[in-house]
């Protein structure tokens, strides 16, 4: 069975500490079913755009958005084939079936997610398929040779090795650490001709939804990596400077997701206002239109809201339309208004 070599160090220790913190303020945090569609929707775009841009592709955040919400766009088939085929590996993650798996994970898994991962970008035969060949891994910029996985005869054998270790209940280890020292392992033992990375990402996420850290799926790592690509290949090849040793990789990996969950965190406890909103209602179920929950989301980010900001929140609206909502909003006193004239300020109650 695979086993990690790291220690831990202060650096890990303060990240898994932030990490836990934000986790059980988010998964707690009583949230209105809009913001929690939001975050999700923001994730996953996150996700997806990041998570292929850093193998090359050259759309840009706003162009892979358009795609995702199928808008033709001028663009690249390969890269627009690659953000559609993400999407459908981050959907298939992410349904409960797999995301809550209980049994073994196995190859015909890891398969199945570089067959989404490559569909219509490789050749049939290698969709799904272990590769039959040697490669090397070069610098993009150098055209140096910076990795030479593993021979193809290994692939199975090794990918059985880390299963095992997938598959073992290892409570000593974090489920964030477990997450982190797959991720490396399948990007060393490079099981597929071309998608690696974003299989190996994918599955990293996959441990963490099943352990217990899906953390409403709120989150991407993937922005955490491709801000700075260089750092994110050359903490993957200090394992291999370092003799196996993972800890300096696991220190790179354990603070993008203490990062991350941090600026969710933050967005969280802003907005964290569906108890708070039960609590005026008496109890009552919420019943606020799209509309109403717009407009508490911007109270909640300006500040305030006035009449001249109307146009641009709600453009085709209708200024006594939008009163309306701001009414309903007062009455239950959700919202308060400050001001009669034109140049009134709406404000959190």
């Amino acid at each position: 069975m695979y086993k990690p070599k790291f220690t831990i160090t202060n650096k890990i220790l303060k990240n898994i500490g932030s990490i836990e913190a934000s986790k059980e303020v988010i998964d707690h945090a009583p949230l209105l079913p809009y913001f929690e569609k939001e975050f999700r929707e923001d994730a996953m775009v996150r996700t997806i755009h990041y998570g292929t841009h850093i193998e090359g592709n050259e759309l840009n955040l706003s162009e892979a958005e358009k795609v995702l919400s199928g808008v033709d766009i001028a663009a690249r088939d390969r890269d627009i084939q690659e953000v559609i085929n993400y999407r459908k590996v981050m959907d298939y993650i992410g349904t409960s079936q797999i995301s809550n798996l209980k049994s073994q994970i196995d190859e015909d898994l890891i398969k199945h997610v570089h067959k989404l991962t490559v569909e219509k970008i490789l050749p049939k035969e290698q969709c799904g398929v272990f590769r039959k060949t040697q490669v090397v891994v070069k610098n993009s910029h150098t055209g140096e040779v910076s990795f030479r996985p593993p021979m193809a005869v290994a692939v199975t054998f090794q990918i059985r090795d880390l299963l095992e270790f997938v598959n073992s209940k290892d409570e000593d280890i974090s489920p964030v650490l477990k997450s982190g020292s797959i991720h490396y392992e399948l990007v060393r033992i490079h099981p597929f001709l071309d998608g690696n990375g974003r299989v190996a990402r994918a599955f990293a996420t996959l441990i963490l939804y099943r352990d217990g850290y899906d953390i409403r799926k709120f989150f991407s790592l993937e922005e955490y990596f491709d801000r700075d690509a260089l750092k994110y290949y050359e903490a993957l090849q200090s394992v291999e400077k370092n003799d196996g040793d993972l800890t300096f990789w696991l220190e790179y990996f354990t603070l993008g997701l203490s990062i991350e969950l941090s600026k969710i965190r933050q967005k969280v406890e802003t907005i964290s206002i569906d108890g708070k909103l039960k609590e005026k209602l008496g109890g009552a179920p919420l019943m606020l239109t799209p509309r109403q929950l717009k407009i508490i989301e911007y109270i909640q980010k300006i500040g305030y809201l006035q009449n001249q900001a109307f146009a641009s929140l709600f453009p085709m609206v209708s200024e006594d339309t939008i009163l309306n909502e701001l009414k309903g909003l007062v009455k239950n006193g959700i919202i308060k208004k400050h001001g009669v004239t034109k140049g009134a300020k709406y404000i959190m109650a």
